[in-house]
């Protein structure tokens, strides 16, 4: 559930010098010493044993879609997958077999950042709510996060999400909630901003643009705007990845080499800074061609027959 970016990677340069936006704190790996495809794949795989912080959790197998609903069987056979590779997953969901997400993650020592999927349709934000409200009172949810780049698309209006948000704080008064959004959105919106208990950003280098040599410094700045709007409050990325297959997008290039490098130097910066990243995704999803073409598919770190990529 990764988005299409309207802004470029040259207006955003030119934003981050506005705000007067400057974090570069992990140059990379020298991939120079990494040439041959063999030594870069026995990086990524290294970089994956190390482990990471967290995980977007993909749900959908071949042939299914949103709207299906997803056993609990299906949902802990990937839980299990994932599990030596991670402390937290994130779910987008809390219906249709979403729910089954942070009840088999936490039966499996992993941490939780569960989702409630907001949209235009009132009465099924209804049931999201009430359906994360209820995990959280039955002790499966770590983070609570209320919507998924509603501002960016328009499904609702600010004064709409921050009475959902101040329900769920209200209803969960010992959890930490909060909204996710593309990081610029908490720069825009202060009173979203200011109604969040942890800022939840998605940087996506590669959807502005972004050359795979500069990815790990834009994404750095990209972090450091939502610092900045944060104003003191934790900073979480909760989406970031590049796909390994499909169409490019200006400077950005989908390909299995840049596919592990960004994964690599994500994971490095994560590890080197303590920086919370939620890598997108698991697994790759067929249904996703539909809203974001060929390379929407391939954003899995395991493929869509649950095989490890690479």
């Amino acid at each position: 559930m990764s988005y299409r970016k309207e802004q470029s990677y040259l207006s955003s340069k030119e934003r981050f010098v506005e705000l007067g936006v400057d974090f570069i704190s992990h140059k990379g790996v020298d991939f120079e010493e990494y040439s041959s495809e063999d030594n870069l794949k026995k990086l990524w795989h290294d970089s994956l044993k190390n482990g990471m912080h967290g995980l977007c959790f993909s749900l959908y197998e071949d042939q299914q879609k949103p709207g299906d609903n997803i056993t609990e069987e299906q949902v802990e056979r990937r839980v299990k997958i994932i599990k030596p590779h991670t402390k937290w997953v994130r779910s987008f969901s809390c219906t249709e077999g979403n729910e089954h997400i942070p009840r088999m993650a936490t039966k499996h020592g992993i941490k939780t950042m569960v989702g409630a999927w907001l949209g235009d349709d009132l009465e099924k934000n209804e049931e999201e709510i009430e359906a994360l409200i209820q995990l959280g009172k039955e002790g499966y949810v770590d983070i609570a996060a209320v919507g998924n780049e509603v501002m960016y698309r328009k499904d609702l209006t600010e004064e709409q999400l921050l009475e959902y948000i101040k329900r769920v704080k209200v209803a969960l008064p010992n959890t930490s909630v909060g909204y996710v959004d593309a990081y610029y959105e908490f720069s825009d919106r202060p009173k979203i901003t200011e109604a969040c208990d942890v800022i939840l950003a998605n940087c996506y280098p590669y959807w502005e643009g972004c050359g795979i040599d500069d990815s790990l410094n834009h994404m750095q700045q990209m972090f450091g705007q939502a610092v900045k709007a944060a104003k003191g409050k934790k900073v979480i990325i909760t989406e970031t990845g590049w796909p390994s297959k499909g169409e490019s997008l200006k400077g950005a290039h989908s390909s299995e080499e840049n596919a592990m490098k960004y994964f690599i130097n994500a994971q490095a910066w994560s590890a080197n800074d303590d920086i919370d990243i939620f890598y997108f995704s698991s697994f790759d999803e067929s249904w996703k061609v539909g809203a974001e073409g060929v390379v929407g598919a391939y954003w899995g770190l395991w493929d869509k027959h649950e095989t490890l990529k690479f």
